[in-house]
């Protein structure tokens, strides 16, 4: 019984340190809420961050129902692209998707770019692709704010853009 109530007690003073302790030591959750959240990063983004709302608040693009948020809608930034892209004479086919949030004043901020080739495998595109595919996102700048529950709201939004030989064969969403 004595053991019994010791597994016990150190059992509910362990659950105090969840997820996990190192040595002994209870270790502060770093975990983001969600997978592929976009944590604040000085580097990338400033010193400052550009959220009008908490850290943990903004709304993942599988949230809403309202679709693309986005001034002319879908053709818009296909436009964009079409017009600014020049095209790269290489052999390099695949997709390289941005990630960023927009806040709630519709300012777009904390872009991530993944690439991956047409099996979905990582990979690096030449630099003169990837370097122009985010120079265009980022300038995109139709994004419309967005209200949550009568409030105004911070966002995720991604573009997509399949490249076929250093052409740009579709953009998502």
């Amino acid at each position: 019984m004595q053991k019994l109530v010791y597994l016990m007690a150190l059992l509910s003073f362990s659950c105090l340190c969840l997820p996990h302790s190192v040595q002994g030591q209870c270790v502060e959750n770093n975990y983001l809420r969600w997978v592929d959240d976009i944590a604040h990063d000085a580097k990338l983004d400033g010193k400052k961050s550009h959220l009008c709302n908490d850290e943990n608040s903004s709304i993942q693009y599988f949230n809403p129902t309202l679709g693309l948020q986005y001034e002319g809608e879908k053709t818009a930034i296909e436009n964009t692209f079409y017009k600014k892209y020049k095209p790269v004479k290489v052999l390099e086919s695949g997709w390289i998707r941005v990630r960023f949030i927009v806040n709630c004043k519709g300012e777009a901020g904390r872009f991530r770019v993944i690439e991956s080739d047409e099996n979905y495998t990582p990979r690096p595109f030449s630099p003169i692709i990837t370097t122009q595919i985010l120079k265009i996102t980022k300038s995109l700048k139709g994004w419309k704010p967005l209200q949550y529950q009568d409030r105004p709201a911070d966002y995720y939004q991604y573009v997509i853009v399949k490249i076929k030989n250093g052409n740009i064969e579709k953009i998502l969403p």
